[in-house]
């Protein structure tokens, strides 16, 4: 896949890309976990998210934070790192302009920018967020959340216990015109340990299934 490198707001970000052959093929942003501890965009589950986009025939795009590799600037808690993500996903929409409407899956960390970048992008139409830290991290901006997807995480979760993510899962159902699925990994860990495949299988059945219609309440488009 090409390495990429494009304009961010604080200097260039580094990319992993792979467009569609399909003109008008969603676009998918993949968000990797958090920059201090480790994250990177070659985070085995964040590779596996973007190639499990890819197969779908997806254009995806996978990309260090500022400061993570050869991504310039430093990290900034959260602020700078979403409007990282939203510079990614213009420069994915300059390339592909008659794509009309767009994915963004995040684990830990990243599955809170991939949310808060979901309330900011109408055309983001699903949200796939792994092992989510409401714990850790402010989602109270989810009001309302605009747009139906996937929140799974494990049940012997320490960084974000179940009894947290349960408290957002169940803040969310309680909107209308969405639908929130929620999946539950027993014995799986913040890390996935011994699970990553299971992990992968899931939130690929759920995106089959959204792409066949299912899943989500039906409701009219959201333009940009």
């Amino acid at each position: 896949m090409p390495e990429v490198i494009f304009a961010g707001p604080a200097g260039r970000l580094e990319g992993r890309y792979q467009p569609s052959k399909e003109k008008s093929a969603p676009i998918a942003i993949v968000l990797h976990p958090h920059p201090q501890f480790g994250g990177t965009m070659n985070n085995k589950i964040v590779y596996d998210l973007f190639y499990m986009f890819q197969k779908r025939d997806f254009t995806t795009l996978r990309f260090n934070f500022r400061g993570i590799g050869r991504s310039q600037g430093e990290f900034d808690h959260g602020t700078g790192e979403l409007s990282d993500a939203a510079a990614a996903l213009d420069w994915v929409q300059s390339l592909h302009p008659d794509s009309k409407s767009c994915w963004v899956a995040g684990y830990s960390f990243g599955s809170w920018i991939g949310m808060q970048l979901l309330m900011r992008r109408p055309e983001i139409e699903g949200f796939i967020s792994v092992a989510p830290q409401p714990n850790t991290y402010d989602f109270s901006f989810l009001a309302p959340c605009p747009s139906s997807g996937l929140i799974i995480h494990g049940d012997a979760d320490k960084v974000a216990p179940p009894k947290d993510v349960q408290t957002l899962v169940d803040k969310l159902h309680t909107q209308k015109g969405i639908t929130i699925t929620q999946k539950t990994i027993p014995g799986a860990n913040h890390f996935f340990a011994n699970h990553a495949e299971l992990l992968i299988e899931e939130c690929a059945d759920y995106l089959d299934r959204r792409l066949a219609g299912e899943l989500a309440d039906p409701r009219p488009k959201r333009l940009r």
